[in-house]
């Protein structure tokens, strides 16, 4: 009974935390954006939406904004007509797809 209540506990406990975890990285990764479209290095995500969004396959449920080597990326997040999910990699200056990967 015990270990039942401190279970519950501890996964109420890691739910609540949980939100603020995923807002801290939406934040982040919007004030990166932000700085690298100010600086020039990056278009903004609606200018990459509509440059590349009939070529995504699919509705975008996600995005992300990260530096991977040398460049910024946007990873959009896309589940097709099937529902297979996709991560679409997208040069954030030139709006270039990179990569895809299934899931």
């Amino acid at each position: 009974m015990i270990t039942t209540r401190r279970t519950i506990i501890i996964l109420g406990l890691v739910a609540a935390l949980l939100p603020s975890a995923v807002w801290a990285d939406r934040e982040r990764d919007s004030d990166l954006a932000r700085r690298a479209v100010e600086r020039g290095e990056a278009l903004a995500l609606a200018d990459i939406l509509t440059r590349v969004r009939s070529d995504l396959g699919g509705e975008v449920v996600g995005v992300e904004f990260d530096r991977k080597r040398d460049r910024w990326i946007y990873e959009f997040k896309v589940i097709d007509l099937t529902g297979r999910l996709w991560e679409v990699y997208v040069d954030a200056a030139t709006a270039a797809i990179l990569k895809r990967e299934g899931h």
